[in-house]
């Protein structure tokens, strides 16, 4: 239990928000801090698509903490819209967690990372070495990192090493403000949501070199109140050759990909389900904004390409 920071009679509540480049343990990092499994983790880059907002809610003080797409170089409209995602909630954000691996060769300064137009950042900022249980030994360029940042702590979602002083941190953040959120949810987005989340991380591990990136799912029906609780998923892919290897030879790998989701989705409800997987064509979708908008990111209007 940490210190309740809140006066009494009052309560507090803020968004911290959770960048980094790809594969930085930012997803890793928002499981251990809720203590419930909300944003896909996978050793392939730029699997976060979408913010995921999860909450720690201790006491009179309130947390969003909002996993990010990875900061990158854009390379065709999705990507755009994903950093425009992660820099509209870096706005929004009382404070930002910066997030390093630890075996990250040469890490730059956060505001290296950014849009120009999004330069300079002055929000209080927290510096977090990541994944400090890969390595026994302190990275070289660790003494130089801590010096740009007030605050520097090293964690390991894995071992739960620093998540304390990452809560500490966070709570001492937020302003004095009345909960955004009820103080027994873990997060504020809806179910339909973590379905299409959850199917993409099975994708990631069952599917191999473009596939996952190619592919987005959305929820058609969802029959509340059935026993088990039936999902229809549609799953839409770039191209035909792509829809036949995510289907498989006698429909294998959509069973296989099927499975392994309708697990995810029962440990995040506790309750059965029944999750039915269709795969459509939807051609150039990552380039078509209307498309992007349509699976719920921002998206500039450009031409089709």
């Amino acid at each position: 239990m940490v210190e309740d920071i809140a006066p009494a009679g009052e309560t507090r509540c803020g968004t911290v928000a959770i960048l980094g480049k790809p594969n930085a343990g930012k997803s890793a990092l928002l499981n251990a801090l809720v203590g419930q499994k909300l944003a896909i983790v996978s050793p392939k880059p730029q699997a976060t698509r979408q913010p995921v907002i999860g909450l720690h809610t201790e006491g009179a003080v309130q947390v969003v903490l909002v996993d990010q797409p990875g900061l990158l170089d854009p390379r065709y409209l999705l990507h755009e819209a994903m950093m425009a995602a992660a820099m509209e909630w870096m706005m929004r954000a009382d404070a930002l967690l910066y997030l390093i691996a630890v075996n990250e060769p040469a890490p730059a300064p956060l505001i290296d990372l950014l849009p120009e137009a999004f330069r300079p950042i002055e929000k209080p900022t927290a510096l977090l070495v990541t994944k400090t249980d890969e390595l026994t030994h302190r990275a070289a360029w660790e003494d130089e990192m801590a010096g740009r940042y007030a605050t520097f702590i090293r964690t390991s979602a894995e071992s739960g090493h620093g998540l304390r002083d990452v809560i500490a941190w966070t709570r001492a953040q937020v302003p004095e403000r009345d909960f955004l959120y009820d103080a027994d949810d873990a997060s504020a987005q809806p179910l339909r949501f973590f379905v299409t989340e959850f199917v993409r991380e099975a994708a990631f591990e069952l599917l191999h070199e473009e596939l996952p990136y190619a592919l987005v799912p959305e929820v058609d029906e969802f029959r509340e109140g059935s026993d088990p609780l039936y999902i229809r998923v549609t799953i839409y892919i770039e191209q035909d050759s792509q829809k036949r290897m995510v289907i498989g030879k006698g429909g294998r790998t959509i069973k296989a990909l099927g499975r392994r989701a309708r697990q995810k989705i029962e440990a995040l409800v506790a309750q059965r389900i029944f999750l039915d997987l269709w795969v459509k064509t939807l051609p150039k979708w990552r380039s078509d904004p209307g498309q992007i908008r349509r699976f719920g990111l921002p998206a500039a209007e450009k031409e089709r390409v």
